[in-house]
């Protein structure tokens, strides 16, 4: 549970997405929960629905992860796969790890420990 559990939240703090090689990094910080998913999923799913083919999605500064968080992860997964790419997780700290490996969506959305590494299979 989020330390602020409760209190009211900013929208989710992003850095720049950055794209190399035809690939976004989208990076996150602090907890992702549902005061907060659907501006992550705006910004997963833009521009009406779709996803960057190729995107890698930074949670190596999250603290907390909730199911929406999750849920927006699935949606943006399904749309990349929908235009032939794909979408990766990396950086997870052990919480949300812990969290995305409890649900099994390590099984569905690759997972890398840090950002630099050959993340394009």
């Amino acid at each position: 549970m989020p330390s602020d559990h409760g209190a009211s939240h900013p929208q989710l703090p992003f850095g720049q997405p950055t794209t190399s090689e035809d690939i976004s990094v989208v990076t996150l910080h602090g907890d992702i929960d549902h005061y907060n998913a659907a501006h992550l999923s705006d910004t997963l799913l833009y521009p009406h629905g779709t996803a960057t083919a190729r995107t890698v999605i930074d949670l190596s500064a999250v603290t907390f992860i909730d199911s929406t968080a999750i849920n927006a992860f699935i949606a943006a997964h399904h749309a990349a796969r929908q235009s032939g790419g794909w979408l990766h997780l990396a950086g997870l700290t052990a919480s949300v790890l812990s969290t995305v490996q409890l649900i099994g969506l390590d099984q569905l959305i690759p997972c890398y420990p840090a950002l630099y590494r050959d993340l394009t299979s």
